[in-house]
């Protein structure tokens, strides 16, 4: 039998093994409390913890108490006010506890139940179901995961792994080897002494001295071990290289002079949402940050999210240098490429035409992934009607998405990303 002892340390008057149990029973309300904040979340205040709020009426515990009737006989404090027979009135309760309002003597109502997530816990529940569609696991070279396999027995280990079959077998085995001479030398010896015995010789020196020979080989016989160290099996079991998911994530923003301010807020959230994604759940991936007005480059993060560059449209040059990195440095049959990029549609007019060419022709046939993100209010620009064909050609690999307002921004990413719409890693 095996025991496992916790021995994670808690804060000061906390239970770990509790708040894990009731963040489970929860977990519904805690995502939909998750999920809400998001759209109420500056950019550079999207990875910490969250102040949750639960109603009090879904936080009762199930219980169990005496039925309705009977006699009971209980003893309480004593008082200065109350006598026997004295009938009480049932106090009114309040309705909204220590929150702002005028008072009524009108209405029940409940606390509501609060407490705090950390970052996380926050980062868990926010991408709960999400995964990079149809990624392959495709190479060996610099794996850090393993699975563990059986190999065989070893002589030594841990005494969870013996083998009680394989070592009583060895042990049989050398009790066997050890004593076949001995038995062997034995059977000759009582026969000789029957022998004697059945001519009236027992109590002949020759006798005697077989007697004692046979009492000590039944005495070296006993003193064979039934279980020696020797014979101790293990089970072995070692850790082999499994395929890993080498993956590249291009994440190409347009900041030409039609992106305002509130459009390139909501853009960089939407990466911002990724880049903590890809943070969260994946250890082994790549980030390609592009941006693009007229002209496109390769930049750095801190660039990519908060740099004040701008210019006018021309949406294939980004995808040109993508295009150009893919061949480069990522060669498509060892890595799983994704793309997201984000816009307002807006393109110049001889150039969306040529953004459709270079998907279709090149770039589609290289991902895993393409996500196409249109941030307007309004109705779709160039850009969404060059790529509406793409849609339906290369619907497991290419998708499309609107955003109108910070409030779609959660929504859309989870439809994007959500792990049962496409196939996972095999």
């Amino acid at each position: 039998m095996s025991y496992i002892i916790d021995r994670r340390l808690n804060g000061k008057n906390k239970s770990m093994v509790n708040r894990e149990r009731f963040l489970r029973r929860y977990r519904q309300h805690i995502k939909e409390a998750v999920s809400e904040s998001i759209n109420r979340r500056s950019i550079t205040d999207m990875e910490r913890g969250e102040q949750i709020s639960i109603p009090t009426r879904n936080t009762h515990e199930p219980s169990i108490s005496h039925g309705p009737g009977g006699k009971q006989h209980r003893v309480f404090p004593g008082n200065k006010e109350f006598h026997t027979g004295d009938q009480l009135d049932k106090p009114q309760q309040g309705g909204g506890g220590s929150g702002s309002g005028q008072a009524s003597n009108q209405g029940e109502g409940e606390d509501e139940f609060s407490f705090y997530i950390t970052r996380d816990e926050f980062l868990n529940y926010l991408f709960d179901d999400l995964a990079l569609p149809n990624m392959i696991k495709k190479t060996l070279s610099q794996s850090k995961e393993f699975k563990t396999r059986r190999a065989g027995f070893v002589s030594e280990g841990t005494p969870n792994n013996l083998s009680v079959v394989r070592s009583l077998r060895n042990a049989h085995a050398r009790r066997i080897g050890m004593s076949v001479g001995k038995r062997k030398k034995l059977k000759e010896l009582q026969a000789a002494l029957t022998g004697l015995s059945a001519s009236g010789l027992d109590d002949s020196s020759e006798a005697l001295a077989l007697k004692e020979q046979i009492a000590d080989l039944e005495r070296r016989l006993k003193t064979i071990p039934f279980l020696d160290d020797l014979d101790l099996r293990y089970r072995s079991q070692v850790k082999v290289p499994t395929p890993s998911s080498k993956a590249v994530m291009f994440c190409i923003m347009d900041v030409s002079g039609s992106m305002t301010q509130d459009i390139k807020d909501i853009a960089k959230r939407f990466y911002i949402l990724l880049y903590l994604f890809l943070q969260k759940n994946y250890e082994h991936i790549e980030l390609v940050f592009i941006r693009h007005h007229t002209s496109a480059r390769e930049v750095s993060e801190e660039d990519f999210f908060y740099s004040r560059e701008t210019g006018g449209t021309i949406v294939s040059s980004a995808l040109k240098l993508m295009q150009q990195i893919v061949e480069e440095r990522y060669q498509n049959s060892d890595w799983n490429i994704y793309a997201a990029q984000a816009s307002d549609g807006d393109n110049w007019d001889d150039d969306s035409p040529l953004c459709a060419k270079i998907l279709g022709d090149s770039l589609l046939s290289m991902v895993q992934y393409f996500a196409y993100i249109e941030i307007t209010p309004n109705q779709h620009q160039a850009l969404w009607e060059a790529y509406t064909g793409l849609s339906r050609q290369f619907s497991s690999r290419f998708a499309m998405a609107q955003i109108r307002n910070p409030g779609d921004l959660y929504p859309v990413f989870r439809e994007l990303f959500a792990k049962d719409r496409y196939q996972e890693a095999v």
